[in-house]
């Protein structure tokens, strides 16, 4: 019997379907746009936090958090809300731009030159069931790690804490999500993050534990955070798209391209009979059409040889008539002359049509020189969809890319066979392939986007780094000029320049960006 409910254990976990776990990478990356929100009282001209809580990016100069949050500052104009980052850096002052209590929300504009990364958010159509994530400061921690007052306002990584969503329900007059991802006091205003660090909405309260009664939380929905961010003239970076892992997506790229060998193979045994068909069909017609042109070639010295005959014979009637008389007559002379003459020349075309009449070797030049120009046809076909200058429409291939923060669109450009994008962008090549390394000061990701002439591929990977590997990355980037397009081994010569710069950055990428491209009309 155990035996039995083994096998069964086994084989449900072969049917079910595997379901990745939250990417940690993903969820590093959205924590980058998280802060803790502080309202700071003074006295004497010392700074004290009166209370604390979260907010997220929603543009690289505004935060979202819970009205709760801020409420003392609404209530009290004495006091300040203080921005702190997750990633470094210093504690900026904010200033209030919009409170919706109906609903739990609050808008706060970066008076400093703070610049974070906007976290997107999930489209409204969101998961009803599986696994999400809390990212905030909860006060619990901050005390079990003995954090005093001062420290509230040093940098700090935020908690991260996982859970399931239970349900969707209205509550408060507003929509929220009931989760199972731990929150305490100072979570209030932080991002409930699905598997790829998307915003599902903002949490906001949890329910009270008594007796042992099993917690529950709330976070308020992209339902009402969209219509609210909206509403205040901000549009925010919503993703729709499915939230599928690294892993299942190079799995599904790796049947791709198991497959693609497969068709390949396919159509490589294919071509290989179609090229025997038609090296027999050329053979077969060579073989006929040489045996033609030697009979009609001998058929035709047989008939001048004949015709030469009968004008010889013509000749000698025509001078031994002549000579009957007493005198040979001049005017029959000359006519068995001219018969003699071209009886000759009847001889010779003979002798030349019979001499060059084609020999069996002629059937091997015509098989050739009919394969020839088949490969011709087919080459010419492949070198005009691979030219060097193209003008390029690419079109994001859903099914192949990772999107969870960038905004995919079609992509135009202009490719030379000698890796320049629209006559100014080198690209470098490098085993194989034609990438180039962006490395922006005013956002903190590196994009390394490659382009496959052969399969007309775009791709563009992105790596969403902290604050400290960025500046790692901008230092490598700052070692190495790009070469202008037309320089000479330019393409080399960036390929080896990148190097140090993709040295640096995480084995896997947060986003992938795959497109198809197709010459513009």
């Amino acid at each position: 019997m155990a035996r039995a409910l083994l096998l069964i254990a086994l084989l449900s976990a072969l049917i079910v379907p595997w379901r990745a776990a939250a990417e940690p990478a993903d969820i590093d990356a959205a924590a980058r746009g998280v802060v803790r929100v502080v309202i700071i009282g003074t006295e004497d001209g010392e700074l004290y936090p009166i209370s604390h809580g979260t907010g997220f990016a929603v543009t690289p100069t505004t935060i979202v958090t819970n009205a709760h949050v801020v409420r003392d500052a609404m209530r009290d104009g004495g006091l300040d809300i203080g921005i702190v980052p997750s990633g470094g850096g210093r504690a900026m002052y904010g200033r209030l731009l919009a409170v919706s209590p109906q609903s739990d929300l609050a808008l706060i504009r970066i008076t400093g030159d703070l610049r974070l990364p906007p976290l997107a958010l999930a489209g409204l159509d969101q998961q009803s069931s599986g696994e999400v994530i809390s990212v905030g400061y909860p006060m619990n921690v901050d005390r079990a790690q003995g954090l005093g007052n001062s420290d509230i306002f040093s940098s700090q990584p935020p908690v991260k804490s996982r859970g399931y969503i239970s349900g969707e329900r209205p509550s408060r007059q507003f929509d929220t999500i009931l989760h199972t991802a731990p929150i305490a006091r100072g979570n209030s205003g932080g991002p409930l993050l699905d598997q790829c660090g998307r915003v599902l909405g903002v949490n906001s309260f949890g329910s009270d534990s008594e007796a042992g009664d099993a917690e529950f939380f709330f976070a308020v929905s992209n339902r009402e955070l969209i219509p609210f961010l909206r509403e205040n003239g901000i549009e925010p970076p919503v993703n729709t798209a499915t939230c599928r892992s690294m892993a299942e997506l190079d799995a599904a790229e790796q049947e791709r391209i198991a497959r693609e060998q497969a068709e390949a193979r396919q159509s490589l045994s294919e071509r290989a009979e179609e090229t025997r068909n038609r090296r027999e069909r050329a053979l077969l017609e060579a073989q006929l059409g040489v045996t033609q042109d030697r009979e009609d070639r001998m058929a035709l010295a047989f008939v001048l040889i004949l015709a030469a005959f009968g004008i010889a014979l013509y000749g000698f009637s025509l001078r031994s008539r002549a000579r009957e008389g007493e005198e040979a007559d001049p005017l029959v002379l000359r006519k068995a002359h001219i018969a003699f003459g071209i009886a000759g020349f009847l001889v010779i075309v003979a002798i030349i049509a019979f001499i060059t009449r084609p020999g069996l070797d002629e059937v091997d030049r015509r098989v050739a020189a009919a394969m020839s120009e088949a490969d011709v046809a087919t080459a010419s076909g492949t070198a005009e969809a691979s030219a060097g200058n193209r003008t390029l429409t690419c079109t994001l291939l859903p099914d192949r890319s990772r999107v969870t923060s960038a905004q995919a669109s079609s992509v135009s450009f202009e490719w030379s066979g000698e890796g320049c994008v629209n006559g100014r962008t080198q690209y470098g090549y490098a085993s194989g392939t034609w990438s180039r390394v962006f490395v922006p000061n005013e956002e903190d990701a590196v994009s390394v986007n490659s382009f496959d002439p052969d399969r007309n591929l775009y791709r563009v990977e992105r790596f969403l780094l902290p604050r400290s590997a960025m500046q790692s990355a901008r230092e490598a980037r700052s070692e190495y000029r790009a070469p202008q397009c037309g320089a000479e081994n330019a393409s080399q010569q960036l390929g080896e320049m990148q190097s140090e710069v993709l040295g640096l950055l995480p084995q896997q990428a947060n986003e992938r960006l795959v497109y198809s491209c197709e010459a513009a009309r």
